[in-house]
């Protein structure tokens, strides 16, 4: 049965259709990534100092906060996107399942968490 025949598509061995829009979006989350990490790192650099209270007063500008949130949500989206490819290739039985299941767990947990702090930090008075 080749890979190309219906039966070989029903069997998970042929195309789904979907390979160029993934690959697409993984590109453009990389390309993303790479606009804001370095909208960060110039943003940063032009701070007097580093130090706690001028980072968290920073992180409190819309200007600031929003970008950040922007960061969070396309960095865990490229990276589930990344390791669902490596969960697709290589894991073949049950433990498939499980490990998509896991990858949905952990990034959207770990988005959350990270837009839940960017979100107070903003939302916050002044830092003590």
């Amino acid at each position: 049965m080749g890979q190309g025949t219906e039966l070989g598509r029903v069997r998970g061995l042929g195309s789904a259709k979907h390979g160029a829009g993934h690959w697409w979006l993984q590109r453009l989350t990389a390309f993303g990534n790479l606009v804001l990490i370095l909208w960060l790192i110039i943003s940063l650099l032009r701070l007097p100092n580093l130090d706690y209270a001028t980072v968290h007063s920073w992180l409190q500008s819309p200007l600031a906060a929003v970008p950040m949130a922007f960061i969070a949500i396309n960095t865990f989206w490229h990276f589930r996107l990344g390791l669902q490819v490596v969960i697709e290739d290589y894991q073949h039985d049950a433990s498939r399942i499980v490990a998509m299941a896991l990858l949905h767990l952990w990034t959207f947990g770990s988005a959350g968490l990270a837009l839940f702090s960017i979100l107070k930090i903003a939302l916050s008075g002044t830092p003590n």
